[in-house]
């Protein structure tokens, strides 16, 4: 059975907290000898991590953490409990500049999706992905 963890970053409202939030999930990724997941948890912890930091008001969070059956888990807190947007598909959007990080992290995680945060004792919404560890 796989090792079980769980971590949480708090971060303000600031496009620079992407940068720290990125790092960290590398860091912590590392120290779990899960470098094979580096490259694409970064790119959607960074969908993730952004949306909710440019589309909120108020302080945000990275989560992740390492389920018993070894999928590892990325979500981000916000203060907004409006659902996100439906994904759209990377085609429609791929010249655009905004608008294709739920159709990444539809794209390249095994499963994803929202839910209201307040089952959490939080005010806002977690959108999340996983991603199977090799």
């Amino acid at each position: 059975m796989p090792e079980t963890w769980d971590y949480t970053l708090y971060i303000p409202n600031d496009l620079r907290a992407v940068t720290v939030a990125r790092r960290t999930l590398r860091l912590i990724l590392t120290l779990y000898d899960l470098t094979g997941l580096l490259e694409v948890a970064e790119l959607l912890a960074t969908e993730l991590v952004s949306n909710a930091v440019r589309h909120t008001k108020g302080p945000a969070a990275l989560r992740v953490c390492r389920s018993p059956e070894g999928m590892v888990w990325i979500g981000a807190w916000d203060t907004d409990p409006v659902p996100p947007d439906p994904p759209r598909a990377l085609e429609q959007v791929a010249e655009l500049e905004a608008g294709r990080g739920l159709g990444l992290i539809m794209a390249c995680a095994e499963y994803w999706g929202w839910q209201p945060a307040a089952r959490f004792g939080y005010r806002g919404k977690f959108t999340w992905c996983e991603l199977m560890a090799a």
